[in-house]
């Protein structure tokens, strides 16, 4: 029974595993090869070589082609004007019906004589370009009345100066409205005569030369880019006071290439744009006010706040040190032998010269200091002599020399400050401008560097 029942479930298993079989991938059937006829019937061959003759003959290439047909082989002989024209020959005659084979015995005429493929080849590019003359010139007319239009738009050069912020930045705009025109009138103008593959050509040609150049000429194409931006930013004024990076001077112009400033020495200095605009500028005539700054060390002994204020009252006394801000003195450092106080005092540039109000400002707190018996002590030295140098002669003296105090030092000048007014100095602290009427004179000149100036004053700083 068991034996029964096994026998039954494997004749049902094995339709359902067929079933459940995976397809097998569908082959290709292969293309049936078209076969050969056994015989041939009377003219065929005639017949097919009168059919490649007549195609032949109206076709001017295939002029000077042979054809030979024997049990449906053509054989092709003769010369053709162009190597293309032999593969297409092979071509039309595999397509003539009871053709077996071709055997191509085609080649190009490469002979000078008058009637060669070659020269009559030259003859059709020649007759087909005297035809394409009216073509060509109304094409070139086009391209020079586009090109025209450009140069007429470019030079509404009121507008466009009104429109962009500086002449540097209207000059481009002018200059790219005459390159836009003239690419698109030779776009037409190609167009127009058939030879929209050429253009791509010069086009892509044209681009790979453009990268080579901007790899070559990068650090001239960054400057040129540098002076654009600093046209709009507009950063300094002509005869403005500048320190640029380690550079220090006047300005003179802002042009294309470069910046120019006239250093403190009177000297002409060129700064490449590209410099100038990822340097540090510091501006110091943007700001009318400006402060100077000085150290004094006084005896370590004194009382340094005494002093402090002594020179403050010193500072604020000169009548070319502003009231607002205030000067200032601070203790900035306790040294071996002093006690080191930085005086500030703020000058107005448009009244004072800053260098001659630090070189007046000094003495006058240094002698206020002195009146007032605050000692100002050079740095002191210690020496020990090895009692074997007491040959030296200066050695004994070194040795038994003292220092004592002076007894006639008043008492009072370690007390606190007394009321020292600063009397006014003689010398002229007003600007200096002999830099800044060269620079002028400079830029008053007849040139052509004049016309080329970026600088546009009736922008703000940025």
């Amino acid at each position: 029974m068991i034996r029964l029942l096994a026998l039954a479930a494997l004749l049902w298993a094995v339709p359902l595993a067929a079933q459940l079989e995976v397809p097998a991938e569908p082959t290709e059937t292969p293309t049936p090869v078209q076969t050969i006829a056994a015989t041939q019937e009377a003219g065929d061959d005639r017949r097919i070589a009168e059919r490649i003759a007549g195609i032949f003959a109206e076709l001017p290439a295939f002029g000077a082609v042979e054809v030979e047909v024997n049990e449906g082989v053509v054989s092709l002989s003769g010369t053709v004007p162009k190597p293309d024209d032999i593969a297409r020959a092979e071509a039309i005659v595999n397509r003539v019906a009871g053709v077996v084979t071709v055997e191509n015995g085609l080649e190009r005429d490469l002979s000078l004589s008058a009637g060669s493929a070659g020269i009559l080849t030259l003859a059709d590019r020649w007759n087909s370009l005297v035809r394409m003359l009216p073509l060509i010139g109304m094409a070139l007319g086009v391209w020079l009345a586009i090109a025209f239009l450009g140069y007429l738009i470019a030079g509404l050069g009121r507008l466009w100066h009104r429109i962009a912020p500086n002449s540097f930045l209207a000059e481009l705009i002018a200059s790219a409205i005459r390159f836009g025109f003239t690419i698109v009138g030779l776009v037409i103008a190609l167009d127009m005569i058939g030879a929209t593959a050429l253009l791509g050509a010069v086009l892509g040609g044209a681009g790979v030369i453009g990268i080579a150049l901007g790899f070559a000429m990068r650090d001239t194409i960054e400057n040129y880019v540098a002076s654009l931006l600093l046209s709009l930013r507009q950063p300094f004024r002509a005869n403005d006071w500048v320190q640029i990076d380690t550079y220090e001077g006047r300005v003179i112009r802002l042009t294309s290439r470069a910046t120019v400033l006239m250093t403190l020495d009177g000297n002409h200095l060129r700064i490449p744009n590209g410099q100038v605009f990822k340097a540090v500028i510091v501006n110091f005539t943007r700001n009318p006010q400006r402060r100077f700054h000085f150290d004094l060390g006084v005896d370590a002994d004194d009382d340094a706040r005494a002093a402090r204020q002594l020179g403050r009252d010193t500072l604020a006394g000169l009548e070319f040190v502003l009231s607002d801000p205030p000067p200032e003195a601070r203790i900035v450092e306790v040294g071996d032998s002093n006690v080191v106080i930085r005086f500030l005092g703020w000058v107005d540039q448009r009244d004072t010269d800053w260098w001659k109000a630090q070189s007046q400002a000094i003495p006058a707190v240094k002698g206020a200091l002195e009146d007032a018996g605050f000692g100002l002590p050079e740095p002191i030295y210690r020496l020990r002599f090895d009692p074997r140098s007491a040959t030296v002669p200066f050695a004994a003296e070194a040795a038994t020399a003292t220092v004592t105090p002076s007894a006639d030092e008043p008492p009072q000048a370690k007390r606190a400050v007394r009321d020292v007014a600063a009397s006014p100095a003689d010398e002229d602290v007003r600007p200096a401008d002999e830099i800044a009427a060269m620079v002028e004179e400079e830029r008053n000149r007849p040139g052509e560097e004049q016309n080329k100036d970026l600088l546009d004053h009736s922008r703000p700083v940025e």
